[in-house]
C-alpha cells in the first residue's frame, strides 16, 4: 500500500501498532507496519535495554516510541527540577483517607503484600519531568517516529526530535486538540475516538476521524479507536485517514507479555464490559469493567486523585495484584474492540488479517459501485 505516511517513514502497510511490549513492536516492524513502545512504565536505564533489544531485533525496519507529557498535572507548578524531587514533593499530597482505601480493597480481595517493594517507580512517565529522560533516551537510537499520548507535546521537544530528523505524532480525542497539536509543530495527528483504550475523549470514531482530518488538512491523520481487523481499518481511511494507529488488538498475541490475570479477562470480554475511569492515573481511561472499576464508584470510596497523585496513590496496589494475577481485580486498559478479541495469534498473523480483511472489504465497495453483486463478508 502507498499512502503518505507509509512513504514518509519508509514502511509497506499503514499499521502502527503501540504496545508496553518490545516483542509486539519488533514483530509489527518486521511485518511490514510499525511498532511503537509505549514508554511510559519504564526508568530511562529500562527504556535503553527496550530499545537496544529492538535495534538488534526489529529487521532494521522503523519503529517508533510513545512517551506521555501531559499539558496539564498535580505539581507541574512547582518547578522540580528532577522527578525524583518532584515526587517526593507530591507524595505528600496524597491524603491519609485515598491510601486507607486502598489497602481495604486489597485486604477484601486477600491480595498479598509485596516481599520487596519496588521504590522510586511511582511518578514513571507522567509528568515532563520524568518524560524528558526517556525523550533523550530515545533520540539516541534509531527511531523513526516520536509520539505523545497526552496532549500536544512541548514545542521545544518537538523541534529536538525534529533535529534528529524524527518525526512527531500526537495524538488528539477533539478538533480543538488536534488544532494544538499542529500548532506546536506535530507531523502526524492521531485521532482517536472514544471506542480506544486508555486514556480517551468522549466523541466516536467514526465522528471524530473526518473532523481532525478536516482540521489539520493537509497533514496526514491516523484513525483510532476501534479498529481491531481490516473492514475498521478500510472504513477509517475511506474517512480520510492514510492509515490507522492500532492498540487493544496486541494484547492478545504470542509476543505481548500481557499479565495472565488481565488476559483472562479480556478473551472473555465482551465490547459493552468495558468503561472509561479515572481508577488507574486521575484522567478518564478506558479499561474493563471489573472489581477494581467498580470499587472506586461504591459509596464508600474517596474519589480519584488528579494525575499524577492517582497513580502514585495505586502504583504498589498495581504490582501486588499484577503479581498474583487477580481474577477480578487486575486493572484492564482495553478498547471497546475487546469484544472480538477472542483468541491469542501471532502479530505477524494480525498484520495478515489487516490486510485480507482492507481487500475484502475493498472487493465489496468496488462491487457495489460498479452494480455488481457485493460478495458475502467472509465468514470469521
Amino acid at each position: 500500500m502507498r499512502t503518505r505516511v507509509t512513504e514518509m517513514f519508509g514502511i509497506e502497510l499503514p499499521i502502527f501498532a503501540f504496545s508496553h511490549c518490545r516483542d509486539v513492536v519488533a514483530a509489527v516492524s518486521r511485518a511490514g507496519g510499525m511498532g511503537v513502545l509505549g514508554a511510559l512504565y519504564f526508568t530511562p536505564e529500562e527504556l535503553e535495554t527496550e530499545l537496544a533489544w529492538i535495534d538488534a531485533n526489529a529487521g532494521g525496519r522503523p519503529y517508533g516510541v510513545d512517551v506521555v507529557m501531559p499539558s496539564r498535572y498535580e505539581g507541574a507548578e512547582l518547578g522540580a527540577g528532577s522527578g525524583e524531587e518532584l515526587q517526593r514533593r507530591l507524595e505528600g499530597l496524597i491524603p491519609d483517607g485515598h491510601r486507607r482505601f486502598v489497602n481495604g480493597l486489597l485486604a477484601e480481595h486477600d491480595v498479598p503484600e509485596l516481599t520487596r517493594a519496588g521504590a522510586g517507580r511511582f511518578l514513571l512517565g507522567w509528568t515532563d519531568a520524568t518524560a524528558r529522560p526517556q525523550v533523550e533516551v530515545a533520540l539516541r537510537h534509531p527511531i523513526a517516529l516520536l509520539a505523545n499520548a497526552l496532549g500536544a507535546p512541548p514545542a521545544d521537544v518537538v523541534r529536538q526530535a525534529h533535529r534528529h530528523g524524527v518525526a512527531v505524532a500526537g495524538l488528539a480525542s477533539s478538533r480543538r486538540h488536534a488544532a494544538k497539536q499542529r500548532a506546536v509543530g506535530v507531523d502526524v495527528v492521531v485521532a482517536q475516538g472514544t471506542e480506544a483504550g486508555g486514556h480517551t475523549g468522549e466523541v466516536s470514531t467514526m465522528v471524530l476521524v473526518p473532523e481532525v482530518v478536516d482540521e489539520v488538512a493537509p497533514a496526514p491523520v491516523l484513525a483510532a479507536g476501534g479498529i481491531g481487523d481490516g473492514r475498521q481499518m478500510a472504513a477509517g481511511m475511506a474517512l480520510g485517514a492514510e492509515g490507522v494507529w492500532t492498540g487493544s488488538v496486541w494484547l492478545a498475541t504470542e509476543e505481548a507479555d500481557t499479565p495472565a490475570g488481565a488476559l483472562a479477562q479480556i478473551l472473555r470480554a465482551g465490547s459493552r464490559d468495558t468503561v472509561r475511569s479515572r481508577s488507574m492515573t486521575g484522567k478518564p481511561a478506558r479499561m474493563l469493567r471489573n472489581d477494581w472499576t467498580e470499587a472506586w464508584e461504591r459509596a464508600d470510596s474517596p474519589g480519584t486523585l488528579p494525575m499524577p497523585l492517582q497513580f502514585m496513590l495505586v502504583s504498589e496496589a498495581l504490582r501486588r495484584v499484577g503479581r498474583v494475577a487477580h481474577p477480578t481485580l487486575t486493572p484492564s486498559p482495553v478498547g471497546q474492540i475487546v469484544g472480538s478479541l477472542n483468541r491469542v495469534r501471532p502479530s505477524s498473523q494480525v498484520v495478515y488479517e489487516f490486510m485480507t480483511g482492507f481487500g475484502d472489504a475493498l472487493d465489496r465497495l468496488n462491487a457495489a459501485a460498479e452494480g455488481r453483486p457485493t460478495p458475502s463478508p467472509p465468514s470469521r
